[in-house]
């Protein structure tokens, strides 16, 4: 009997040693295995790759794990990638961040700073030369007017800005509107860079990446005039998929909120980032039920 007793014991320590040891391989694989993020083109490729290499540099020292970021080329590519899981985080616009979470469940955790407030605007431009000082001036030559759009999926470059000109009634979608034309430029600097070569009469961008635009001299501002300016607009948004671990969410807002380097920064026109909800978006989630990008 003692020896059937001992047996059991040691059947009994086997078994916990194996479990023991499961749960240890399973958290070394996790740590060991690789963060992926996924970033949307704010501006063209090339000016932030500098910027993403000390960021993945960053992070994979301060998570102790490898980080890989990737810049997608366009807003829909990294809304997709989400989706199917290819990536464990992203940065997205507030418009691709709420398609995002209607999708896969996406959650916001950081935004950016602009000069200490976490808001931007749209802003409606036009060339210097043209005699326009209001979006009201623009509307009455609206037959006269090239207008330019940024991404279709952009928030400042698209979503607001069409919502102001569909209440205003000159515009619907590409294929039905009052204009001359109506073009997506893709970005917020061909937008800018186009109505600065009079290439089109007016364009819709981000004013934060308006203004560093300004500032690193990519377009010249005394060529330009903002005659438009919409509400305020919660930032861009870092999120996660919807799967990731409170410990790895925690960590990766603390990283980002002491984020101090200016390149980083000024690759997104911060000044700094803070935390953020999934409740911020709120507003740019009924704009979108509004111009039907998505269902309520």
């Amino acid at each position: 009997m003692k020896k059937l007793f001992a047996m059991v014991i040691v059947f009994l320590l086997a078994v916990l040693a194996a479990c023991d040891g499961g749960d240890e391989k399973e958290g070394s694989d996790q740590k060991d295995e690789e963060l992926t993020i996924g970033v949307i083109p704010s501006q063209t490729e090339g000016e932030m790759q500098g910027a993403m290499d000390k960021l993945q540099e960053k992070l994979s020292k301060e998570l102790d794990r490898e980080v890989k970021i990737d810049t997608y080329p366009d807003y829909n590519g990294v809304v997709e990638a989400m989706n199917y899981e290819k990536i464990d985080m992203a940065f997205f616009g507030p418009l691709t961040y709420v398609i995002a979470h209607e999708k896969s469940g996406a959650e916001a955790i950081i935004t950016q700073l602009v000069d200490g407030e976490p808001f931007y605007h749209s802003y409606i431009i036009t060339h210097k030369d043209n005699p326009y000082e209001s979006l009201e001036d623009l509307l009455k030559e609206s037959k006269e007017v090239d207008f330019a759009f940024g991404d279709p999926n952009s928030t400042s470059g698209s979503l607001i800005p069409s919502i102001e000109l569909k209440d205003r009634n000159v515009y619907t979608d590409k294929d039905n509107h009052e204009f001359k034309t109506v073009r997506f430029t893709g970005s917020h600097d061909a937008t800018s860079l186009a109505v600065q070569n009079k290439q089109v009469t007016a364009g819709a961008v981000d004013s934060a990446i308006y203004n560093q635009l300004v500032e690193a001299g990519t377009v010249d501002g005394n060529q330009l005039k903002v005659i438009w300016e919409s509400d305020k607009l919660f930032q861009y948004p870092w999120a996660v998929n919807k799967g990731m671990d409170e410990e790895t969410k925690k960590k990766l807002q603390e990283v980002f909120v002491g984020i101090e380097d200016e390149e980083i920064l000024d690759a997104f026109g911060a000044s700094g980032f803070t935390e953020a909800s999934n409740e911020d978006y709120e507003s740019i989630r009924k704009a979108a039920i509004k111009q039907g990008v998505i269902e309520e």
